[in-house]
């Protein structure tokens, strides 16, 4: 019988139905891994990208379009981690709750998430005018994007080894 330890919700989690499916299957835990890590190259490749762009590099691309294309993707490479992220942690829950790496992907991807969204509100309607002037704190905002989505995969990676 596995024994879990760490917080009681945590615990809960990987005793739950899910936890065990995910331990105890030689299927559904690999498909899960492999999936989560394409939905992750779907995420971060298109917005690194889509920052590139917006820090300058590729004007023959126009900004809109090209911006609209790669956000598309990378949302649904998000749902598709998030979804696949789930069972991955519940199979080791315990652990994983107390393992400082797992804590900080957790807040880069919500600091990722949160710049994101914030970036919509504030630029949304003035990409057409971005190659033109682009304003410091939007670019400020795609390099601290790039930055933070590139470092998300690798503290994920980290948590086998720290």
């Amino acid at each position: 019988m596995h024994v879990a330890h760490g917080p009681a919700w945590a615990v809960a989690l990987e005793q739950s139905g899910l936890g065990e499916l995910m331990r105890s299957s030689g299927l559904l835990y690999p498909l899960a891994n492999v999936l989560h890590v394409m939905a992750i190259c779907a995420v971060v490749a298109p917005i690194v990208l889509a920052d590139l762009r917006l820090l300058g590099l590729g004007r023959r691309f126009p900004l809109r379009p090209t911006e609209a294309l790669l956000s598309a993707i990378a949302a649904g490479g998000l749902v598709v981690a998030i979804v696949t992220g789930i069972p991955l942690f519940a199979a080791d829950a315990g652990p994983l709750a107390t393992n400082p790496v797992m804590v900080v992907k957790l807040a880069l991807l919500a600091l990722g998430i949160a710049n994101a969204v914030l970036f919509r509100v504030l630029w949304k309607h003035h990409l057409d005018d971005w190659d033109i002037l682009a304003p410091r704190l939007g670019r400020a905002q795609a390099a601290l994007s790039a930055g933070v989505w590139i470092a998300v995969p690798v503290a994920g990676r980290l948590i086998a080894y720290l």
